[in-house]
């Protein structure tokens, strides 16, 4: 049933920070108001599937169906509004552990033609696990469901450790056809920067799981051939500018140090040389800033515990239009924030859905021009997010 959305939403309060300055707040804690106001829109949630284990990512297929993942390993999907009881069969096993499991979702950009479907998920490997892709073609079933036909791993991060966190995990093809990955740290920062290993990297695939040409260090000499960007900790949100095409990314921090980032090739994020993180013991670990590692455009202190990310390109929020929504886990809210090119400044503007439906693990948009959150939960959600008619 849908319901509207209670007002009286608060500014977001963060630390940010802009590209060219990396000095934190006084206090560590600024509340930055927007620059500029936009008009107030109120929103209307529909929940459209509930009893969903954990759900991490969603898919829309040309006809309006939906695939969503579930961490514990099942592949869902949603017809006319109506979640399937059946999982779709041919999933790749995963290594369902603490923060491991299955997790995003993504079609081919060619899938009308070749049906191409892409997961990212933790695969067991010798001494633990590390993040992997599969891939394989979405195939109808006599009944009228969904099967995968062919699903193998076409890429294994070299992120084999042992321990259950920190596998990053999101995908998105850019603009040139390429398939970008996120790894994490698996709790491993003392080897994050080398970039001859996987660890806390953006990688930058081909649609086959090979190192795209043009990548860094392709030749293999100074780093590894799939490796775009290092010094990540945690990338948990991951989308494409739709105007520019840039890869932008967000990471968890250490109690605090959340970050969103724009990604250029070869650029080292800093983690964990640079934090505005603590130690969860609360020492520090690093300065927040030093020459020559990228600066974020925003940091949260203290940590929200981003998931999920998605650039406003609807009509319907055309007051939003290119504004980032950024989920938060433990924030349990939908930030949205907006760039001013001139400034060079990422700046808040308000929170979303706070305290109304629980962790967000992520946000989206819809072909109809709606949005959507994911919650995490055992018994997660689904819910679809409208404007409120007038």
């Amino acid at each position: 049933m849908p319901y509207p959305l209670k007002r009286g939403f608060t500014l977001l309060a963060v630390l940010w920070t802009t590209a060219c300055n990396g000095d934190p707040a006084p206090d560590g804690n600024s509340a930055q108001g927007p620059s500029e106001a936009t008009p107030e829109v109120e929103l209307i949630t529909e929940p459209l599937a509930r009893g969903l284990d954990h759900p991490w990512s969603l898919a829309e297929l040309p006809n309006g169906d939906l695939l969503v993942t579930e961490r514990s390993g099942q592949l869902r999907w949603l017809r006319d509004g109506q979640l399937q009881e059946t999982a779709i069969a041919g999933v790749p096993t995963v290594f369902a552990r603490n923060q491991g499991g299955l997790f995003d979702v993504r079609l081919h950009p060619d899938f009308a033609r070749n049906r191409l479907v892409y997961l990212s998920y933790a695969e067991p490997c010798p001494g633990g696990a590390t993040t992997s892709i599969a891939r394989g073609r979405l195939e109808t079933t006599d009944t009228g469901g969904y099967r995968l036909d062919g699903m193998a791993p076409i890429f294994r991060a070299d992120a084999c450790r042992d321990g259950g966190r920190h596998f990053g995990g999101r995908m998105v093809f850019g603009d040139d056809g390429l398939l970008y990955l996120s790894v994490g740290d698996r709790g491993h920062r003392d080897e994050v920067q080398d970039p001859h290993n996987h660890l806390g990297s953006v990688l930058r695939l081909t649609d086959a799981g090979e190192p795209a040409p043009g990548n860094p260090f392709a030749d293999g000499k100074s780093g590894a051939p799939a490796v775009l960007t290092f010094g990540h900790r945690n990338p948990q949100g991951m989308a494409r500018h739709p105007v520019s095409g840039a890869i932008w990314t967000h990471e968890h921090g250490p109690r605090g140090g959340d970050e969103v980032n724009r990604l250029a090739s070869a650029d080292n994020y800093g983690w964990p040389k640079v934090t505005h993180g603590k130690e969860y013991s609360g020492g520090t670990i690093g300065p927040s800033s030093a020459p020559g590692l990228v600066d974020p455009l925003t940091v949260w202190v203290p940590s929200i515990a981003p998931s999920g990310l998605h650039f406003v390109d609807s009509s319907e929020f055309s007051e939003w239009k290119g504004d980032l929504l950024v989920g938060a886990l433990a924030g349990q809210h939908v930030v949205r924030l907006r760039w001013h090119p001139q400034r060079q400044q990422l700046e808040p503007m308000e929170r979303l859905l706070e305290g109304e439906v629980g962790r967000i693990r992520d946000v989206g948009g819809l072909s109809d021009g709606s949005l959507y959150v994911l919650t995490d939960a055992r018994d997660g959600a689904l819910i679809r997010l409208r404007r409120a008619l007038n």
